[in-house]
């Protein structure tokens, strides 16, 4: 677990954290950027490794990342509406780097209006831009 400015970060062990961040999960990309469920929940929720972001104790963020043929890929970073510009999103890229090994190579696909964001943290672009749920995307390699 990871703690600071009120913080706290876990890998989710319990079936109630897994509901808080698939309720997270659900505001953010289902309803406020209109990804159909039947995208947003895929056959790797039960391999991946998820993680609950809290700040003050109340259940704000949430991130997955999985081992790929090509590193692990991390996904499904989502912070509640209230909580962004809070250093949520930061901690939770930092927390699951953290979890993998360093020589490991690790890339996401980025929204592109995130990339500014991932870029801050060690993620290069690199590709063209695709589309995953009509929603703008790059593909970035953790490069720290």
């Amino acid at each position: 677990m990871t703690k600071g400015q009120n913080i706290s970060i876990s890998i989710i062990t319990s079936e109630s954290a897994m509901q808080e961040a698939m309720k997270i999960r659900r505001e953010v990309f289902v309803v406020e950027q209109l990804v159909p469920p039947e995208i947003e929940y895929d056959e790797f929720e039960q391999s991946a490794t998820h993680v609950l972001a809290r700040l003050k104790d109340q259940a704000v963020g949430t991130a997955r990342w999985r081992e790929t043929e090509n590193g692990y890929k991390l996904e499904r970073f989502a912070v509640s509406l209230s909580a962004r510009g809070s250093g949520v999103g930061r901690a939770l890229v930092e927390f699951v780097l953290n979890q993998i090994e360093d020589s490991a190579r690790v890339y996401l696909n980025s929204q592109i209006s995130a990339l500014g964001f991932y870029s801050k943290l060690g993620f290069v672009a690199t590709g063209e831009i695709f589309y995953e749920a009509n929603i703008p995307h790059r593909k970035m390699l953790y490069q720290p």
